[in-house]
């Protein structure tokens, strides 16, 4: 197809059409840049997320936002983000949460520190969701959390901790009271994590898809409903770099609907979608 069809519009939506040619360049973008394998089922998404940073920039078509990436360092980091963003909420998958909570934390000892690492953060939900749970079971007792993920606008949500509250159905009673403050006013219908429980928890970025940064050694880490957009190669290349920074005896968490396929170097299954690292 020629990239002459570019310059034809939406006649619905006045933006560009994206091309097959275009698409193939953003899906090579986001492979190189994050390991994220973009189907030809995510074309719609890809030219909705861009449709307004073309009109910002004035772009005639997304061949030529694709021109600008490549010149404009914060433009490049938006186009990274707004394809890696995705929708979360808070104690998503509780049944991770119940385990962590009935299995794993009542058998830690209290002399050492407990480290719990979100890999793929997005803007902040589960982090703070272990966060609630660690000082809900540990209290005073030694305890962090490490949020990371490549996009720095889900990170600088996430250290701000305001979201709606329709993110915390899952959330388990009291939780909402002892550790947010309920928005009146202009942010009626919010709620903010509580200053005590931001400062628990620390945010990075960080790319699966790169040499990690030393991040020590943690008793858990959630790797949760991002490797369904790796490839196989490049999801057993993130379990092996992730899987470094988990403790003797620690444990692994996916999603519900993800897979090792046969990538579990190791691990032990303990329950569908939960693995433990043998001591």
């Amino acid at each position: 197809m020629s990239d002459l069809v570019a310059e034809k519009r939406s006649p619905s939506t006045g933006v560009p059409t994206l091309t097959e040619s275009e698409f193939k360049r953003f899906q090579k973008l986001m492979f190189d840049e994050a390991g994220v394998t973009l189907p030809s089922s995510k074309k719609a998404l890809v030219s909705g997320r861009l449709a307004k940073r073309l009109k910002l920039h004035g772009c005639g078509s997304f061949g030529a936002y694709y021109d600008l990436l490549s010149t404009d360092a914060s433009e490049h980091q938006w186009a990274v983000d707004l394809l890696t963003t995705n929708e979360t909420y808070f104690f998503r998958e509780p049944k991770h949460f119940e385990f962590l909570r009935d299995e794993i934390l009542k058998a830690h000892p209290s002399s050492r520190p407990f480290r719990a690492w979100s890999a793929a953060s997005s803007s902040g939900e589960e982090p703070y969701s272990l966060a609630m749970l660690l000082g809900d079971v540990l209290g005073s007792n030694t305890w962090e959390v490490i949020g990371s993920d490549i996009s720095m606008q889900v990170l600088e949500k996430a250290e701000r901790g305001l979201y709606p509250l329709a993110r915390t159905n899952h959330m388990p009673p009291g939780y909402l009271k002892r550790f947010c403050l309920k928005g009146t006013g202009t942010h009626a219908g919010k709620l903010l994590v509580s200053r005590n429980l931001r400062e628990r928890v620390k945010f990075m970025q960080v790319n699966l898809n790169a040499e990690l940064p030393k991040l020590g050694q943690f008793d858990v880490i959630f790797l949760r409903n991002v490797m369904i957009y790796f490839s196989a190669e490049t999801k057993a290349q993130v379990v092996r770099r992730v899987l470094a920074q988990l403790r003797p005896g620690g444990h692994f968490f996916i999603g519900h609907s993800e897979s090792l396929n046969g990538i579990t170097d190791g691990l032990e299954l303990v329950r569908p979608s939960v693995y433990r690292k043998p001591a």
